[in-house]
């Protein structure tokens, strides 16, 4: 079904649900929660139909979600093609400013050549990227803050 992330706040603490009803809950198929149980989720007892606590449920799912996080250590960013932090090939950031006090990192993945992003503080920088050479771009404008109008705007100047 889809690869997004469970919503687990949907779920009411103090109700039972069957296999049937957490499927259409979270949108998953019935044979994932299934698989669930097979997991370790509790059930109320082991007779048919299978009942899980809402806040059984809840925490297991929670529990779960956090198991699966990975936070970027020092000099990482987070390669969303290979799911997992990697340092930036060369040792070679770009930080691209947004505004006076923090901008985005720009790089490519080391394994897969891909582009990685981080957003970051500039008095963060030296925690954030120890010994990796960081290239400075300058900030870009937005329309607000051009001289002159794009040729299709309708807007005048007085």
């Amino acid at each position: 079904m889809s690869r997004k992330r469970i919503n687990y706040r949907l779920v009411k603490k103090h109700r039972s649900y069957s296999v049937d009803e957490i499927s259409r809950l979270l949108n998953r198929h019935k044979n994932t929660v299934r698989e669930w149980i097979k997991r370790g989720l509790p059930t109320i007892d082991n007779q048919k139909p299978m009942l899980v606590l809402g806040s059984d449920l809840k925490d297991w799912l929670a529990q779960r979600q956090k198991s699966a996080k990975q936070p970027c250590g020092p000099g990482e960013l987070y390669c969303l093609r290979c799911r997992v932090p990697k340092r930036p090939a060369l040792d070679m950031v770009d930080y691209i400013p947004k505004n006076d006090q923090s901008g985005c990192l720009k790089a490519f993945c080391e394994t897969c050549e891909r582009p990685i992003n981080r957003n970051a503080r500039l008095s963060d920088l030296p925690l954030i990227m120890p010994g990796i050479e960081i290239q400075f771009a300058e900030r870009q404008s937005s329309i607000s803050e051009r001289v002159e109008l794009p040729s299709n705007c309708d807007l005048k100047r007085d």
